[in-house]
């Protein structure tokens, strides 16, 4: 495996995340790691994966278990407070039922960060990862979404998915001293993020009343969201960032269970990655800003 210097950030999604699952799994099969690595949400859980070097994985469990009362649905979501249960989640998969390899995520001589949001703050947190066994709770954290999960608490703290916060961390990368850096998102080409309805933000406001910063996040969120995109097009066109993200929307939701959209969407970013992969490899190496022909 070639380790390049350079940041890999990973974007949330949800189930949307099966994207990033093909592009890692490309990754893999090219013999490419990145020095540090930012997952927020859905790339936080697919990143694991990828470093312990578990080809397959991050798709099988997203796929295996669709039809597992006890892995996710209203059942749990009625009984637990969280769409996918957390024992379910975050132990009988890793541990059993698809086994992690805990220490070859140890092994990995990067840095890699799990994105969350601090709800009483409203700041994010990049938790550094270093023993999966130990802190697989921060991966839970980053990925448990407003409404649909519980808050998760790390250290006398509260946490929510890190996209309210920091939805596609490279301003952090880029802080952190990467010159270059690789995105990989599951927003099409052209997506344009909208301000939440009125009735979600009720929703929002009255669950997490306590915790106004969640709130105030989840009303400008959109705004920011675009605020990041055109971040990432000026780093894009120095030659700081390259890009890899779906070309044309897609059908799968948030929270999807059809399994033969789900392989569909893993493919997509499977070849999206093989497509470009000549010209990152190029970047990465001799550090070229990408072509129009590159752009995604």
């Amino acid at each position: 495996m070639d380790m390049y210097q350079a940041g890999l950030i990973l974007e949330g999604g949800g189930m949307k995340g099966v994207y990033t699952a093909g592009v890692l799994d490309l990754f893999l099969d090219r013999g490419i790691l990145f020095s540090r690595v930012y997952g927020v949400s859905a790339g936080a859980v697919h990143m694991c994966s990828y470093l312990s070097g578990q080809r397959g994985r991050a798709l099988d469990v997203s796929v295996d278990y669709l039809d597992l009362e006890a892995y996710c649905g209203m059942r749990s979501l009625l009984t637990t407070g969280n769409f996918f249960h957390v024992t379910t989640g975050y132990h009988l998969i890793p541990e059993y039922l698809s086994p992690f390899d805990f220490e070859a995520f140890e092994r990995y001589e990067g840095r890699a960060y799990s994105v969350a949001t601090d709800i009483v703050s409203g700041r994010p947190e990049y938790f550094q990862m270093r023993n999966m066994r130990e802190d697989i709770v921060k991966i839970q954290a980053s990925a448990s979404l407003p409404l649909v999960s519980r808050k998760v608490k790390i250290n006398g703290g509260y946490y929510l998915d890190g996209g309210i916060s920091d939805a596609i961390p490279l301003r952090k990368s880029v802080m952190d001293g990467n010159q270059k850096n690789v995105v990989v998102m599951t927003k099409e080409t052209g997506f344009v993020r909208g301000p939440e309805s009125d009735f979600h933000m009720a929703l929002i406001k009255a669950r997490y009343f306590k915790y106004p910063k969640v709130g105030e996040l989840m009303g400008n969120r959109h705004a920011r969201y675009q605020e990041t995109l055109d971040y990432i097009e000026q780093q894009r066109e120095t030659g700081h960032a390259f890009v890899i993200r779906p070309k044309k929307a897609g059908s799968v939701g948030r929270i999807e269970r059809d399994r033969e959209k789900l392989l569909a969407l893993y493919e997509e970013g499977y070849q999206d990655a093989a497509d470009c992969y000549e010209e990152l490899k190029t970047y990465l190496e001799q550090g070229k800003p990408q072509s129009e022909e590159g752009k995604a």
